[in-house]
């Protein structure tokens, strides 16, 4: 088999795998959809300030951007250290494989995730909660950009991330209060511009942040963005710093990957 054909095969696989891991599917795919259902029935038509913009269609583009970790950084976070810790990935490295295949088929399911919690999101809030869509080709084309460098750049954090745990046990221990505490302090469950100023510097760090604040200026008005801290959605800024933490955690997994467990290695 060629490499593509590897490729394709790895993606398969590790699509197959994930819609069998019933925890996977649920807090991973399901759980931005949950979260709609819910936020969008206690806030529906709730207003955001002096603007004709609803709660419902600001915490759609937030939840697009947590998305982005559930599908990614958390998934992989998790599934990495399970799979090593039971002799997956010693297995693999032991293989003829590249180890490209690997991080391809992971990708490729992440990837899977996120089209499916969007596709979602997207027709659930349209339908059900007026939640209005990008209206130009441009904006569809930003969507698109913001999509693939965030899910680029959380996933290669998650794989970074996946170091940290013995297990996936101990993985998700770890890595669901980070992406929590992200959420709460991104902008996703509360407008970004009304929490504490520490909260705010601490965001601006972090990559959902910019997702979340990139979604916004994709799903509401142009006039909303004098509502944001920068009276701005910056959204070259995002890029930039999306890019940014792409390359460094790309560096990072290059760097300190192991397939086997430390007290293996």
């Amino acid at each position: 088999m060629n490499l593509l054909s590897l490729y394709a095969h790895r993606s398969r696989l590790e699509i197959r795998l994930l819609l069998r891991n019933r925890n996977a599917v649920v807090f991973s795919m399901l759980l931005p959809v949950f979260l709609l259902f819910i936020f969008g029935s206690v806030f529906n038509k709730t207003k955001l300030g002096h603007t004709n913009v609803s709660f419902d269609q600001y915490f759609v583009a937030g939840l697009l951007a947590s998305g982005l970790l559930y599908s990614s950084f958390q998934q992989l976070a998790i599934a990495i250290p399970e799979e090593r810790s039971n002799g997956t990935l010693k297995r693999l490295v032991g293989s003829p494989m590249p180890p490209s295949v690997y991080f391809v088929g992971k990708l490729a399911a992440s990837t899977f995730t996120y089209i499916f919690q969007a596709i979602a999101l997207l027709v659930i809030g349209h339908f059900s909660y007026g939640i209005h869509l990008p209206h130009s080709t441009s904006l569809w084309l930003d969507f698109v950009w913001i999509s693939v460098l965030g899910l680029t750049a959380s996933s290669l954090l998650g794989i970074a991330f996946s170091n940290f745990a013995k297990n996936g046990q101990s993985a998700s221990a770890l890595a669901s209060p980070i992406v929590l505490f992200f959420q709460f302090t991104s902008g996703v469950f509360f407008v970004y511009a009304n929490l504490p100023k520490w909260m705010q510097d601490i965001a601006a760090v972090f990559p959902l942040k910019w997702m979340a604040q990139a979604m916004r200026g994709v799903f509401l008005p142009k006039y909303f963005a004098s509502q944001e801290v920068a009276h701005s959605f910056e959204l070259p800024k995002a890029a930039l710093i999306l890019g940014l933490w792409t390359v460094g955690a790309a560096l990072v997994c290059r760097f300190t990957f192991h397939w086997l467990p430390k007290n293996e290695t």
